[in-house]
C-alpha cells in the first residue's frame, strides 16, 4: 500500500501547468519579426531619445514594415493557410490612395509656382517621412501583429515616464540645462532641431514651465499622451493598465496643453458611447439626454461658450496667433492657389511672429500647401474610416480603440499638423489598421465585448 502522505506526481503537474499558463498570460512577448520590430521600437523609446533617434525610428519603421508585408505577399500562394494570408481591406487602400494623391498635389504645387527641382526632391522626402506614414502604418496592421502587444508596449513607455518623474521635477529646481545636447542625427533632416535634442524641461515663450520629453514641443507630448492613454485602457493586465493610465495622464498634465486635457476627458467617453450604440439601453439614455438637452439648450450653450472663453483666455496670445495663421492660410489659398496649393510653406508676417502659414492646423496647412485636392485627400479617408470603425466597434473591441485613435487625430487636426508628428503616434495607427483588418461575426450586442 502506498503511503498517503507521499507526494503524488500527478497532483503536482496540473499546478505547474496552471502556474505556467498564468505567467504566460501576463507576460506578452513578440512572436514574429513584425511584432519584434513594433515591440522594441516602442519599449526602447527612451533609449532612442538619448540617442536623438526617435524621429529616425518613427520615420523608417513604417517603410520597414511595408517591405516585410511585400515579402509576405510575394511568397504567398494558394496553399497558404487562410489565417496566415495577407489581405488588405478596402479602407486601408483608400488611405494609400489618399496619401499618394497628397504627393501628386505636392508635385503640382511645385510645378505651378516653378519651384526648383531640388526643393521638390526635398519636399517629396518629407512626404515619405510624413504623409506616406499615415498610410504605411495602417497598412502594417495587415501583418500578424497583435493589438495586445501594442497596448502592453505603450504601458511600458508610460511606466518608464513615471520612473523618470523625480528627475523631471528636480531638473528645473536644480537649474539644470533645458537641453543637454543635440544628436548628430539631426543631419538626416527633419521638422527642426527639437526632434533630435535631449530635453529635461522647457520654458515656453510666455515663461511657463512645461515638459516635452522625447517630443519636439509640449502640445505634441499631449497628443501622444492621449494616444497612449487610450491604448493603455485596452490593456487586460490590471497592474500594467494602471501603470499605463497613470503614466499617460502624467504626460498629459506636465505638457501643460489645454487640448491634451480636453481630449483625455472626451475620448474615453466618446469611445464608450459609440461602441454601444446598438444597445437599447444606450439608445434610451441618448434619447433622454437629447430631450433634456433640448429643454436646457440655452444654459448649456452659455456654459460651453463660457468654458471655451476661459480656455482661450488662459493663453490668449497663443490663441490669437493660431487663429490668425489659420485665417491667413485659408484666405490666401482661396485667392492664390485653390486647387493644388502653394507647394511649400511660407513664413507669416510680423503679426503672427513670422510663424509658418498653415502651421498648428492640419486643414489650414493642407489648403495652403496642397489646396482643395490635398484637403480632401485626408478628409475622405478620415470620414470613411469613421463609418467603418463606428460599425465594427459594435462587435470588435479593437475597433473601438481604432475609433478612439481616429477621434484623437481629428481633434488634433485643429491644433497640430498630423504629418509632422506621425513618427510619434504611429502605434495608434497600427491599432487602427488592425481594426480595419478585423473580420466581423455579427452577434447580439449584449454578448459582444466592447472597448472602454
Amino acid at each position: 500500500m502506498s503511503n498517503i502522505n507521499s507526494p503524488d506526481p500527478s497532483n503536482d503537474k496540473p499546478k505547474k501547468q496552471r502556474k505556467k499558463r498564468k505567467t504566460k498570460g501576463s507576460d506578452i512577448r513578440p512572436e514574429n519579426f513584425s511584432e519584434k520590430l513594433v515591440w522594441y521600437s516602442i519599449i526602447w523609446t527612451y533609449i532612442f531619445f538619448l540617442l536623438g533617434a526617435v524621429y529616425v525610428v518613427g520615420s523608417v519603421l513604417g517603410w520597414l514594415l511595408f517591405f516585410v508585408l511585400l515579402l509576405k505577399l510575394w511568397f504567398q500562394t494558394n496553399d497558404t493557410p487562410p489565417e496566415k494570408k495577407i489581405t488588405i481591406p478596402w479602407i486601408t487602400i483608400v488611405w494609400i490612395i489618399g496619401m499618394l494623391i497628397e504627393e501628386v498635389a505636392l508635385v503640382m504645387g511645385h510645378l505651378d509656382y516653378n519651384l526648383p527641382t531640388t526643393l521638390l526632391i526635398k519636399s517629396s522626402i518629407g512626404w515619405a517621412k510624413g504623409w506616406a506614414s499615415l498610410a504605411l502604418y495602417p497598412l502594417a496592421g495587415c501583418l500578424p501583429i497583435r493589438p495586445q502587444l501594442v497596448y502592453r508596449a505603450t504601458c511600458i513607455v508610460c511606466f518608464h515616464t513615471l520612473l523618470l518623474a523625480p528627475l523631471l521635477i528636480m531638473a528645473p529646481i536644480l537649474h539644470l540645462p533645458e537641453v543637454l545636447y543635440i544628436s548628430p542625427l539631426q543631419a538626416v533632416g527633419g521638422p527642426g532641431p527639437t526632434c533630435f535634442d535631449v530635453s529635461l524641461y522647457e520654458i515656453s515663450y510666455d515663461g511657463e514651465l512645461r515638459q516635452r520629453l522625447f517630443t519636439p514641443w509640449g502640445p505634441a507630448l499631449g497628443f501622444l499622451a492621449n494616444i497612449y492613454f487610450l491604448l493603455s485602457l485596452q490593456e487586460k493586465d490590471k497592474k500594467w493598465r494602471l501603470r499605463g493610465v497613470i503614466g499617460a495622464l502624467f504626460m498629459a498634465y506636465i505638457c501643460k496643453s489645454r487640448l491634451a486635457l480636453i481630449s483625455a476627458v472626451l475620448t474615453p467617453v466618446m469611445v464608450y458611447v459609440v461602441s454601444r450604440l446598438v444597445r437599447p439601453s444606450t439608445q434610451l439614455v441618448l434619447g433622454v439626454s437629447a430631450f433634456i438637452g433640448g429643454l436646457l439648450s440655452t444654459p448649456i450653450i452659455e456654459t460651453f461658450t463660457s468654458f471655451l472663453d476661459k480656455v482661450k483666455s488662459s493663453r490668449a496670445d497663443s490663441t490669437r496667433v493660431r487663429a490668425l495663421l489659420k485665417d491667413i492660410a485659408f484666405v490666401r489659398a482661396e485667392k492664390e492657389a485653390p486647387i493644388w496649393g502653394h507647394g511649400v510653406v511660407e513664413n507669416g508676417p510680423h503679426l503672427v511672429e513670422y510663424m509658418p502659414i498653415g502651421s498648428h492646423h492640419t486643414w489650414a496647412g493642407l489648403m495652403f500647401v496642397k489646396g482643395i485636392v490635398g484637403f480632401w485627400s485626408l478628409g475622405i479617408p478620415m470620414i470613411l474610416s469613421a463609418f467603418v470603425l463606428l460599425y465594427k466597434s459594435q462587435f470588435k473591441k479593437v475597433a473601438g480603440a481604432g475609433f478612439g485613435v481616429l477621434f484623437i487625430l481629428f481633434l488634433y487636426t485643429f491644433g497640430e499638423n498630423l504629418e509632422i508628428l506621425v513618427y510619434l503616434y504611429w502605434p495608434g495607427l497600427i491599432v487602427m489598421g488592425i481594426a480595419f483588418k478585423e473580420k466581423i461575426n455579427p452577434a447580439p450586442a449584449e454578448t459582444v465585448s466592447h472597448g472602454a
